[in-house]
């Protein structure tokens, strides 16, 4: 989101009646019901992408979230860390709130260059109370059964952002002047004091479970920065996208070579004249998003912002584009990171939008954002809103598509491009038919080095179904699959063997196509992608 309400000045340094009042609070929440452990089980793996969708445990997983971006405003931000500096009670009860209405995943700040509850007040000097508050967050987020995307920085001016940085630099900031954060031959300080901060983010040790922040599976993934944009700098980079992309692969990179376990996201918001939706603003969503280190894409649709001015159907419209271009041409899932409607029937919106969205065979969602007290009277929504029955209705069925205990699916259209729910894997060698008269494969390789993940697409060029599949290919070098999704595996030596699984996609219509994936181990330096592929038998053009 572009702006964001402040904390009020009167609370920002927070004097006597503040710090009384955050003592009665944290007293008070002495009386609070307490997360109770066993809201922890369903957080004690890592999210995964598996091609075109998240995994958990080997099986798709589809959520439903919101923003709570100003957890980390929570407390007096002065005084005594664990009574004052921060507020548990708060904390804890806002995630109960958040976890009775349905929410699997909160989207959160974790950036701030001000003195009231900053993370990085000055270059290089990272605040331990703050960076406490934000360990109690992931201990709440976990005992309530909640998982967490926080965003590294912001590229607004909220909370200070990168103005903040480049002024560390002796360079000023505003819109579109920021855009040199994003250029090393302008500002390689910059590039330095990002990585620096992430870096202390990911080592960081959590002071209640001693568990460091890389290795916290109740992080569902990172995002990059709030909003990126390099725009204004030459009409061909607000179409291209080279600087912006040229960043997130040098900081994609630079994450996943600390934190290969968790999932990254750049934190774009979908803007482009080809979707008819913001313009063209230096971050082209398909470019930007086939980075190698980015997991997933993300959009910030608001239609009723007068810039967008968009119907229903236009929104609908525009969703299915996110999501046809994420799943059929950058092969990532879809994750719909904010948005929010108004000055209309809110709740109306939402629902027609959420059924666009499951329609589409969209993987995650977070509105914009469940506020804890009457803050926001435009975006905010808060406990009671009726809009949150159509959000816990749309949380309902996410859950069903996972497969998760308790959920009762409801019936909704789907899109013939999405593959189905996969079943229990059956290791049955699958039947085998004669090959169509033609297939085109795709293979897409996110390659670091000693691990990999590969998204193979199978399309019958033909005009006969294929009845049972299976594609043999040979890696380049020293690739070993540990874990295939949609498919079943056969390796010897270089050679892999990938079958249809028993009960689902085992039918390739004409024209249609099928998608599986998988993770494996690697030499460094041999990774690259198979040259050629043969369907039950016969060749297959490389597409």
């Amino acid at each position: 989101m572009r702006t964001s309400p402040h904390a009020a000045p009167s609370v920002r340094r927070a004097g006597p009646l503040a710090l009384l009042l955050a003592t009665v609070l944290a007293l008070v929440g002495l009386l609070v019901a307490r997360p109770t452990p066993a809201a922890a089980d369903s957080t004690d793996s890592f999210v995964t992408r598996c091609g075109i969708r998240f995994c958990l445990d080997g099986k798709e997983y589809y959520f439903a979230g919101a923003n709570a971006y100003d957890m980390f405003t929570f407390g007096a931000g002065s005084g005594d860390t664990e009574t004052q500096y921060m507020d548990k009670a708060r904390i804890d009860t806002h995630f109960a709130r958040m976890a009775a209405d349905g929410v699997d995943v909160a989207r959160v700040w974790m950036f701030s260059h001000e003195s009231w509850h900053g993370f990085e007040e000055r270059e290089g000097e990272f605040n331990e109370q703050q960076y406490a508050a934000f360990d109690y967050i992931i201990e709440s987020a976990k005992a309530h059964g909640l998982r967490l995307i926080p965003v590294f920085e912001n590229y607004w001016e909220a909370y200070g952002g990168i103005d903040t940085r480049l002024r560390w630099e002796g360079l000023s900031g505003g819109h579109p002047a920021r855009a040199a954060f994003f250029d090393k031959n302008r500002c390689p300080g910059c590039f330095t004091s990002y990585k620096n901060s992430v870096s202390y983010a990911l080592n960081r040790t959590n002071h209640y479970s001693g568990v460091k922040y890389k290795d916290e599976p109740t992080i569902f993934a990172w995002e990059l920065m709030n909003e990126p944009r390099y725009e204004g700098q030459s009409a061909a980079e607000n179409v291209d996208g080279t600087t912006l992309r040229a960043w997130v692969d040098e900081m994609g990179a630079f994450v996943k070579s600390i934190d290969p376990n968790h999932l990254l996201g750049a934190g774009i918001e979908g803007h482009g004249t080809k979707y008819g939706f913001g313009g063209d603003s230096g971050n082209p969503f398909v470019h930007i998003h086939k980075s190698p280190y980015i997991d997933f894409t993300s959009a910030h649709p608001y239609p009723t912002e007068h810039w967008a001015d968009l119907s229903i159907e236009e929104t609908k419209d525009l969703v299915r584009a996110w999501i046809r271009d994420s799943h059929e041409v950058v092969g990532k899932p879809f994750f719909m990171g904010e948005f929010n409607v108004h000055n209309v029937d809110r709740a109306l919106w939402w629902r027609e939008i959420y059924t666009a969205f499951e329609e589409a065979g969209g993987d995650g969602s977070a509105f914009w954002w469940y506020q804890d007290r009457n803050i926001d009277g435009k975006f905010g929504v808060s406990q009671g809103a009726p809009e949150l029955a159509v959000f816990r209705a749309h949380s309902d069925r996410m859950a069903a598509k996972s497969g998760l205990p308790g959920s009762t699916p409801s019936p909704t259209p789907t899109d013939p491009t999405t593959p189905p729910t996969p079943g229990p894997t059956d290791p049955t060698t699958p039947p085998t038919t004669p090959a169509p008269a033609g297939c085109a494969v795709t293979y897409t390789l996110s390659d670091w080095g000693t691990s990999f993940n590969a998204s193979v697409t199978v399309r019958n060029t033909g005009g006969t179904p294929v009845e049972g599949w299976k594609l043999a290919f040979a890696f380049p070098g020293d690739q070993r699959i540990t874990q295939m999704w949609n498919a079943v595996p056969v390796q010897d030596g270089r050679n892999v063997t990938a079958g249809n699984p028993s009960g689902y996609n085992v039918t390739i219509a004409p024209g249609a196509s099928v998608n599986f994936g998988f993770n494996g181990t690697s030499t460094a330096g041999t990774n690259g992608a198979p040259t050629a592929f043969t369907l039950n038998g016969k060749a297959c053009a490389t597409a």
